[in-house]
């Protein structure tokens, strides 16, 4: 970024934040404090009216407003890619709001960036191969529990567990305070606090049914911040596995969540897993099949053999 861009980008995020330290602005652009004052006497000095409070940093004289900018090609590739992203991902409310934005965008691009960035677009395809595709069902789903979280208003819904329960049971009905939404591996993630738990948990969108909006509201817990939170990792079972070397990139690929070491040893591939509860890694056995032996535990060495045999009768 040279002295130009860089004095553009920090007229854009006082506009964009009202009140900027010099500090705060030499890291993200990545110079000198010294720098970024001889920015803000340059662009004092070229008529943006930059006001500084000592102790608080810059900010626009109040009414200021930056005229509009053009974009790049690139940049208006990033903008026209991310509306499809939209497009794809996200519930009906946004999918017309992709749209529109799209058109927006096209129409503003001077002729020669809208042809190359039309050029450089049909270089690039946002495909999701291997992950889940955001169903209809799972897009009204995701519009409710949007507007659920905004509005603070407590949800209930019918949920299918991943994992039996001791009696048999997968499905449970629950009320939960819904805080955000996360989009992981292509499943559409709730992060809500659970009245049946008590405690935070996280529920797939596409293992709801019955979702309702109720009238009852509910207080965010002070300090909550979606963008700083991490789950608890819970994953406290060690599942030790021999496999076959020949495979070590699907196991990777496949079972990276899981994965927590893998050892080439003489007579195979030693590989380490760290799950919740054995039973979430049997799927993936059994896609392995034959180049995979369970080592420990025993428990989950029996439960794979079990199945293994079930699947046998079934031919």
């Amino acid at each position: 970024m040279n002295k130009t861009e860089r004095q553009l980008a920090i007229t854009l995020e006082l506009q964009r934040y009202k009140v900027l330290r010099a500090e705060d602005l030499a890291a993200q652009f990545e110079t000198s404090v010294r720098t970024i004052y001889r920015d803000i006497q340059a662009l004092s000095e070229a008529g943006v009216p930059i006001v500084g409070a000592p102790g608080q940093g810059y900010s626009l004289m109040e009414g200021y407003f930056l005229p509009p900018v053009g974009f790049t090609a690139e940049e208006a590739v990033a903008l026209l890619m991310g509306t499809d992203f939209i497009e794809q991902r996200l519930d009906a409310d946004y999918d017309r709001v992709a749209k529109t934005a799209r058109r927006k965008i096209e129409a503003i691009l001077p002729e020669p960036v809208r042809v190359e960035s039309t050029r450089i677009r049909d270089t690039m395809r946002l495909l999701h191969v291997g992950e889940p595709f955001t169903g209809l069902k799972e897009k009204d789903y995701l519009g409710k529990t949007r507007r659920a979280i905004l509005e603070r208003r407590k949800i209930s819904f019918t949920y299918l567990k991943k994992i039996q329960e001791p009696d048999g049971n997968r499905k449970s009905k629950r009320e939960a305070d819904p805080y955000g939404l996360a989009l992981i591996q292509g499943n559409w993630i709730l992060i809500a606090r659970c009245g049946l738990r008590q405690d935070i948990r996280h529920f797939r969108l596409s293992r709801m049914t019955e979702l309702a909006v109720l009238d009852e509201h509910f207080l965010l817990p002070p300090g909550f911040n979606l963008s700083r939170y991490r789950k608890p990792d819970e994953r406290n079972v060690r599942v030790l596995v021999r496999a076959n070397p020949d495979i070590a990139d699907k196991i990777a690929e496949t079972g990276n969540y899981y994965l927590e070491n893998m050892e080439e040893r003489k007579d195979g591939l030693l590989v380490t897993f760290r799950v919740r509860q054995a039973e979430e890694l049997l799927p993936y056995m059994l896609g392995w099949g034959r180049h995979v032996e369970v080592l420990e535990p025993e428990s989950f060495r029996r439960m794979v053999r079990e199945e293994a045999e079930k699947i046998l009768e079934r031919y």
